[in-house]
């Protein structure tokens, strides 16, 4: 069981009791989520003080041509709106409540959570405020422009809530490391570094498919600014499908190509690593940068094996690299001298 004690250490391994990292979770996600939708109610707010301006059914869809094809009175549109923010909250607040062991998990949770509310707010007021003035809806075009500002802009809030969540706190560990784990033979005073590149995989294939098909449908519906959705998602499939992951005197370093995301496992806090065999749709839902039940985190790229770091704190990592026995033997004889230096 892992312990507190007063002075900040922590003792003991993977163990029971509620881990050290819920309650950080669900501040994040409570206040995260209260400002996501805040920012949808003000959006939505804004949008209803313009109701004498907008005809009585207002356009909520359009086709791929550019015309209206679709129609709601303002205030079913308005209250779809808030649903949006609402589901796509509900769903990054529980990434973070159940799983966010971790900052990095914690920090994407809440930033998903604040971005949610104000797409919500963008879509609606992009959509309705081309419509002011107008006597019939149908004559409203398809602002191009909407569907790029209401991805885009909600990135700014999502980053500054992301940067407000707090990082991990530190619980260094005095017990031993397991006797039986796995141990590289290093000499008194000698030093060694393990290194590889994690990437690839199925899922970069999937990424690779999805955005062809959607830069495919922008231009076959002529709908450039949808051009920033394939944009956007190469830039995040690029981050979470290539890694650099190294074991060194500090611990666990794992971080993505583009920098972002990352983590750090250190030395101090490894109850124990080893390797063992991973299915990523069984365990985390899919490939890449991944939060799974318990809290656990996976840099998950394929099918097999991988180093599993189990840390203080009722947290774990998962990576799937290649030589993972080695990354966990060498990590095992490190854990014991950070113990010892400490």
């Amino acid at each position: 069981m892992t312990t507190t004690p007063p002075t900040g250490r922590s003792s003991g391994g993977p163990g029971a009791g509620p881990p050290a990292w819920r309650p950080a979770a669900r501040r994040a996600m409570l206040w995260s989520s209260a400002a996501g939708l805040l920012l949808a109610l003000a959006g939505a707010l804004v949008a209803w003080t313009w109701r004498d301006e907008l005809p009585a059914q207002v356009a909520s869809h359009w086709s791929g041509a550019g015309a209206p094809d679709g129609f709601s009175s303002v205030g079913s549109f308005l209250l779809v709106g808030i649903l949006l923010a609402v589901g796509l909250c509900a769903v990054f607040a529980a990434i973070g409540w159940a799983w966010g062991a971790v900052a990095s998990t914690r920090r994407l949770a809440a930033g998903g959570c604040v971005w949610s509310g104000a797409f919500a707010a963008a879509v609606l007021l992009t959509s309705l405020a081309p419509q002011r003035g107008l006597a019939d809806a149908s004559e409203a075009t398809d602002p191009g422009w909407a569907l790029a500002l209401s991805l885009l802009l909600p990135l700014v809030p999502a980053g500054l809530a992301a940067a407000l969540v707090p990082g991990d706190r530190r619980f260094p560990s005095d017990a031993p490391v397991a006797a039986g784990a796995a141990r590289a033979v290093l000499h008194d005073g000698e030093r060694a570094a393990w290194s590889r590149r994690a990437a690839g995989g199925p899922g970069l294939a999937a990424a690779g498919v999805t955005i062809l098909v959607t830069t495919a449908l922008a231009v076959v519906l002529e709908t450039w600014a949808m051009l920033v959705v394939p944009v956007l998602l190469a830039g995040l499939f690029a981050a979470m499908f290539a890694f650099t992951v190294r074991v060194d005197a500090t611990g666990l370093t794992v971080r993505s190509v583009l920098g972002w995301p990352g983590t750090h496992v250190p030395a101090d806090e490894v109850v124990v690593a080893s390797v063992t065999e991973v299915s990523p749709f069984a365990e985390f839902g899919g490939w890449g940068w991944r939060a799974g039940p318990g809290g656990r985190v996976g840099v998950v790229l394929r099918r097999g094996e991988s180093l599993l770091v189990e840390r203080t704190g009722g947290r774990s990592l998962v990576v799937t690299v290649d030589d993972a026995a080695s990354a966990a033997a060498l990590l095992n004889t490190l854990a014991d001298r950070a113990r010892a230096a400490g």
